[in-house]
């Protein structure tokens, strides 16, 4: 990805980074907000060499229109680390944190395994191509949560500079016969509390979650970064974006099966 010279990329990326370690709320923005996604990923790639921590997936996010236009591109990325991803116990109790000053939510998502690392300098995989390469689809739940709390709220750049959003991955059961079947058609329902938030098809969002693959590996690419056999991608909201405190319990269901669960903690 080209270098814009977003000086301040660093500066903003050793705050968030800061501020996560230390799990404390940011009241307001550090410093002037990037306003493109090429300022954006590098405060991201400043944040990543200053974390120091194990990628172990990635995670896609939605760039709706009118913004799609103005940022020439349709969806986001941001790392998931490995300490932060779980996997769903059978109780459904399995804990996870949010910035509860912050900005904290919680999406159900479907969880595709990286088989077949992407060629790194390759930025035109099709949909077909990046199935291919994928070796498990989990139902799964994202975490996304950010100690600034207008994260959303100030934008796609704003979103992508803090790690996409992303606090932590829940990983569901592998969905049987996803080779076979169209998961895109599956009925994803999000329940907090035991209340009914949301329901829709992977179909309804943009290209599906094998679209979120191929989009990655040609991101990934165009910004030098190796991705790698094992990881995983959470391939996007299925019914939104659904805000949570402390104390909730939420449960994502696919097709009426494949119950992942988890409660907020801070």
């Amino acid at each position: 990805m080209s270098d814009t010279g977003f000086a301040a990329a660093g500066d903003i990326a050793r705050a968030f980074v800061g501020a996560r370690r230390d799990r404390r709320a940011m009241t307001d923005y550090p410093g002037t907000r990037p306003q493109t996604l090429a300022e954006a990923y590098q405060v991201q790639d400043a944040a990543l060499s200053q974390d120091g921590r194990a990628v172990g997936g990635w995670k896609l996010g939605k760039i709706p229109a009118p913004a799609d236009e103005r940022y020439g591109a349709n969806r986001l990325a941001g790392p998931i680390f490995t300490d932060q991803i779980v996997d769903a116990d059978a109780d459904g109790g399995v804990p996870m944190a949010i910035f509860a000053e912050g900005f904290g939510a919680a999406e159900a998502e479907f969880l595709l395994r990286i088989g077949t690392a992407p060629d790194p300098a390759r930025t035109d995989y099709t949909i077909a191509e990046a199935t291919a390469m994928i070796d498990a689809v989990h139902a799964g739940i994202e975490i996304a949560s950010s100690p600034y709390p207008g994260i959303n709220a100030d934008g796609p750049a704003v979103t992508v500079a803090d790690y996409g959003n992303n606090n932590g991955l829940v990983i569901g059961d592998a969905i049987d016969g996803w080779q076979d079947g169209d998961v895109n058609a599956l009925t994803v329902e999000l329940l907090i509390n035991g209340e009914m938030i949301g329901s829709a098809r992977a179909a309804d969002m943009l290209d599906g979650p094998f679209g979120a693959a191929a989009f990655l590996f040609n991101l990934s690419a165009a910004r030098g970064i190796a991705l790698a056999p094992g990881q995983w991608i959470s391939s996007g909201a299925v019914t939104g974006v659904h805000p949570v405190k402390v104390g909730d319990r939420v449960e994502a269901r696919f097709d009426g099966r494949y119950p992942v669960r988890c409660s907020i903690t801070e």
